[in-house]
């Protein structure tokens, strides 16, 4: 069964696709199951309406045009439904295909196999038959309780082990377009991996290098080399003590008036911003709600605050306003008193799934039911929107209907760190009650200088249009990568507009095969299995970049054509989009390293 929707999936297992089947036995999911439960329909519109209508005759604010799509089963003028209406006159496009049968069947017979195997490994290694080729626990800790479970220790011997040498990658050299991967050797089936002391030049499509901003030339490398003369390369002490830089202020008022928000305060790491944040934010007595598929570190800060947690699944509006409705029915659990507040989590970008939030369908349920609202742009900040404001800009939302913004710099500022942006009093409250904030070291100097060059950049403060031209070529290269694709008849998840391209590839045995021919072709790739992902979904996540040029992208198409017709990983059951020409990428004013 394959599923065509213009919404995203409602769960990240093989099963939850619903709608009505077409004369092609493609499913056409449309709105009748998320955008119009319960009437919030009706106050979705106004939400996205609220900022400024952001979809003009059918444009996106980003110049996109989101009602055209490669893989569309109806005509434009046929698709004018409750979906289009919520999303601001625009249809929100994404694209996920069920995993075929057969390949379900075939990947748990596979898991099967790989578990009998290795359990008769392990068999063979206690009665010393086999000699365990890894490291154990010490035999002097034998009346100790073990580290590790049974079966932590066991996947990581028996199936992790076998795709070890597709993961923690060593790079030589700047991670821009263009990468050099060090190449491994293994005497015995990845236990150990030797480096041989060559590099292979790839194509990168791995890193989250939206912008192209993680280079080694240029006027932002140039504030780079003169921050670290002027201020050194580290700050040894919390911003509350001798830490705060004058350059560390000017990032937060910088990051202020990028976001559209009051206020902002910046932190050295962007998986600590939501983990040691959120505690700061809920406690007990509140209700986090939070999308089935958000990332590891809201799952810990969510975790370390102590409130109660309800998951949702995956942009499934009604879904959100159930758990939502429920909650507040209930109230805490055995007080069954009132909720202190409720927060709704989500992302802007979902880094494993390539699909966007319905942000003013989720803005409209805050409203209705009084919640504030937790924005992750992660992924989408620098690299959504018309200028570049994230997914809020791309959906033309008003930035105050969003309580609280977080951000991080380390993909399309080509940095690292990260933001929260909020009202003045939220923000003082997260300098004075963050942990991150408290005790954290704050932004080394030459990684702040090179986040204020790369923002000023985007916003054009620079004198230049470098920022509005690789916003603008990213786009491009996403439209391109992702209409070929189709083209070639890969199965691909997520929104037709998002630079994040998860290519499934299901089998896991095909997976290490799938990265180490690419690796022999010269095209770095990261992939992505179990438990990182559903056990049926495994997949290559690819990352575009506005450095990419277009011979580049028809390099990496060629070799990604190539690799997979050895696999046999074309099995899409999609028609494939009729042909058409494609003009030249976006101008840009400077040359990529």
């Amino acid at each position: 069964m394959l599923v065509n929707t213009t919404l995203a999936k409602p769960s990240s297992g093989e099963n939850g696709h619903v709608g009505l089947k077409t004369a092609n036995g493609i499913m056409d999911k449309t709105s009748p199951k998320n955008g119009t439960a319960n009437g919030v329909l009706n106050g979705v519109h106004h939400a996205a309406s609220a900022g400024g209508d952001a979809m003009k005759n059918g444009v996106c604010a980003n110049g996109h045009s989101p009602s055209l799509s490669a893989v569309t089963n109806k005509p434009h003028q046929e698709s004018k439904d409750a979906t289009e209406q919520a999303q601001g006159h625009g249809k929100f496009h994404e694209t996920f295909e069920e995993t075929p049968l057969h390949v379900a069947v075939i990947t748990y017979f596979g898991f099967m196999v790989l578990i009998i195997v290795g359990y008769i490994k392990e068999h063979l290694w206690r009665l010393g038959i086999l000699k365990s080729p890894g490291a154990k626990e010490s035999p002097k800790l034998k009346n100790f309780v073990p580290l590790f479970s049974d079966f932590v220790n066991f996947f990581g011997r028996n199936i992790y082990m076998r795709g070890r040498d597709c993961g923690h990658v060593p790079i030589a050299g700047m991670p821009g377009a263009n990468v050099d991967i060090m190449e491994y050797s293994t005497p015995d089936y990845n236990w150990t991996l030797n480096l041989t002391g060559r590099t292979k030049r790839s194509i990168n499509l791995g890193s989250y290098n939206y912008l192209g901003f993680a280079e080694n030339t240029g006027a932002r490398s140039q504030m780079v080399e003169r921050g670290t003369k002027e201020y050194g390369s580290g700050i040894c002490s919390p911003r509350r003590e001798l830490g705060n830089l004058a350059i560390h202020s000017e990032l937060d008022r910088l990051v202020t008036r990028f976001t559209g928000k009051e206020d902002a305060v910046t932190f050295a790491m962007g998986f600590a911003t939501n983990a040691l944040n959120i505690p700061s934010l809920v406690g007990k007595g509140c209700l986090v709600v939070s999308d089935k598929l958000n990332h590891a570190s809201i799952v810990l800060g969510t975790r370390l605050s102590g409130a109660v947690v309800r998951v949702f699944e995956h942009n499934d509006m009604e879904s959100l306003e159930t758990v939502i409705r429920k909650a507040i029915v209930d109230g805490q659990p055995r007080s069954h008193r009132p909720w202190k507040k409720i927060l709704i989590l989500v992302e802007g970008i979902y880094s494993m799934e390539g699909s966007m939030v319905r942000l003013p369908e989720v803005i409209a349920l805050k409203k209705k039911y009084k919640c504030y609202l937790y924005l992750d742009e992660a992924h989408s900040i620098g690299a959504m929107g018309r200028t570049g404001r994230g997914i809020v800009e791309y959906f033309g939302v008003n930035p105050d209907d969003v309580d609280v913004m977080m951000g991080t710099f380390s993909k399309s500022f080509g940095a690292c760190g990260g933001y929260l942006a909020g009202s003045k009093e939220l923000i003082a409250r997260v300098r004075t009650k963050s942990h991150s904030a408290a005790y954290g070291c704050p932004m080394a100097p030459p990684v702040v200088k090179q986040v204020i060059a790369s923002m000023k950049t985007i916003m054009g403060e620079d004198g230049t249009t470098v920022g509005v031209n690789r916003i603008s070529r990213l786009a491009w290269n996403t439209r391109y990568f992702r209409y070929r694709l189709r083209e070639l008849g890969f199965i691909f998840y997520g929104n037709e507009d998002s630079p994040v391209v998860p290519l499934l590839i299901f089998i896991p045995s095909k997976v290490p095969a799938f990265s180490r021919e690419c690796r022999k072709r010269g095209l770095g790739i990261v992939v992505c299995v179990f438990p990182a992902t559903p056990l049926v979904e495994s997949r290559a996540r690819i990352c575009l970049s506005a450095a990419h040029t277009k011979e580049m992208l028809d390099e990496a198409l060629d070799i990604i054509d190539e690799v997979g017709d050895m696999l046999n990983c074309k099995i899409s059951k999609l028609p494939k989009p009729p042909p058409r020409e494609w003009d030249d990428q976006p101008p840009f004013e400077e040359e990529f390293s």
